[in-house]
């Protein structure tokens, strides 16, 4: 397409999405869950046809050189289906918050004041990699009432036009405007330049993908933006703790999934736990293929209590040595701000809960930490002091998830503190308007 014709074609989608957005805020709760659930199982019935359309994609960026996470992310397995079809039918369970009115108080004057929840209107979303967020965000739209505009990135483009072929075929089968979802079909990426700037149809844009990408979406939009720059997520083991399950939860924190914004990038550990539990993890780590990049008080408990044969103790003498296994490099001052999304991670020992809390507050992203500890003062503390906008306790951060929240799905997870924080769901998709009810009284 060339300028002229982006520009015809964004005016297009913005005009039938807010067309449609009018039909949205007003359908019957009983009609969207119809649509929900006829997707979930247009999905089912579909898995090998849209494992095909995936294939092709996935060929395509591996032939490109895409990095092993970018690649891991566009997978659309029979799992990843599954899940989506869950999500929908989740959705559907849940009860209808729109037109729900609340905090109605009686004011002396006679009126009643309260506050409505209605639906945003039009969002847009650009999302780079995953194909399943086109359901995640297709679902919540249809719940939450409004219209959308998705913009996949174009790695996915074969996957993500097959699953929005099958949520407009969900929509029309329930009655609702197919143009309620509508995919971006082309890759040129002028069409977000053009979405980012018309408020005229575009309530919102929610940008989902990389820091480059979110950061530009900020800088340039004209359109309030709802989102999160990187996920470089905490895990704390205080003194005290149980080992075992701070072994437990600091592994899956981290090697359950190495590509998703939740999984932990730095663990802290409190000095008085410090030589019992990191030999434990060390190996664990070690024996997955994890690089450790450690504070030198880490590396030091590391190289006395190694526990893995063989290890040449003349190599481990050396700072920033890499051995293949274990790789222990000496952590640099960057390495507290990364987010590897891969087999990397971070570790410093330190005093205790207050300085974890201040090493987090410092060098988080401030989208999820957690700590692990059987001491009730200290929990109440992170909880309190961490300025996240998911915090946890005794558990790991890979719960950080619209569906593991029980939000159905999500729209992606907000470190702003307005207009959303944390995963995104349904009331992240709405506004709240107020609504006056009286009986003749007029203001003296």
């Amino acid at each position: 397409m060339n300028a002229l014709n982006i520009t015809d074609y964004a005016q297009t989608l913005g005009l039938q999405a807010k067309q449609a957005s009018a039909l949205m805020a007003k359908a019957q709760a009983a009609t969207k869950n119809v649509a929900l659930r006829t997707l979930a199982k247009l999905l089912r019935a579909n898995v090998d046809a849209l494992q095909l359309d995936n294939a092709k994609d996935i060929e395509r960026a591996i032939a490109a050189g895409l990095a092993a996470p970018m690649v891991d992310r566009l997978k659309l397995t029979p799992k990843v289906i599954e899940t989506c079809a869950q999500g929908c039918e989740q959705l559907a369970a849940m009860a209808d918050i729109i037109g729900e009115i609340t905090a109605l108080r009686q004011q002396p004057s006679g009126i009643r004041v309260g506050q409505m929840r209605v639906p945003i209107g039009v969002f847009g979303m650009i999302f780079e990699s995953r194909p399943n967020v086109t359901i995640e965000a297709a679902s919540l739209s249809i719940k939450s009432g409004n219209a959308c505009i998705l913009r996949g990135g174009s790695e996915a483009i074969d996957s993500n036009k097959a699953l929005a072929k099958l949520v407009q075929q969900a929509l029309t089968a329930s009655g609702l405007p197919a143009n309620a979802v509508q995919l971006v079909q082309t890759t040129d990426r002028e069409v977000v330049g053009q979405l980012i700037t018309m408020p005229q149809y575009v309530d919102v844009i929610i940008p989902r993908g990389g820091k480059g990408l979110i950061e530009r979406i900020s800088r340039d939009a004209k359109v309030p933006v709802i989102k999160h720059l990187d996920g470089n997520c905490h895990t704390y083991v205080d003194d005290p703790c149980d080992i075992d399950m701070a072994v437990k939860v600091a592994d899956n924190a981290k090697t359950s999934k190495y590509s998703p914004c939740n999984a932990t990038e730095s663990l802290l550990v409190a000095r008085g736990v410090a030589a019992d539990f990191l030999p434990l993890i060390g190996r664990i780590y070690a024996d997955k293929g994890v690089e450790m990049r450690c504070d030198a008080e880490t590396l030091e408990i590391l190289k006395e209590n190694w526990p893995l044969a063989p290890v040449d103790k003349a190599l481990l003498a050396i700072e920033n040595v890499v051995i293949k296994p274990p790789v222990l490099v000496l952590a640099q001052e960057a390495d507290w701000f990364e987010e590897y999304l891969a087999p990397i991670i971070s570790i410093k020992v330190v005093a205790g809960v207050d300085e974890a809390i201040a090493h987090i507050n410092q060098y988080s992203s401030h989208h999820t930490d957690a700590i692990l500890t059987r001491d009730h003062m200290h929990a109440q503390q992170f909880l309190r002091e961490v300025d996240s906008a998911s915090v946890m306790v005794n558990t790991s951060t890979r719960f950080a998830d619209g569906f593991e929240y029980g939000l159905g799905a999500e729209i992606g997870i907000s470190t702003d503190k307005f207009h959303a924080r944390g995963p995104v769901g349904i009331e992240g998709l709405t506004s709240l308007k107020y609504v006056v009810l009286g009986e003749g009284e007029v203001r003296a």
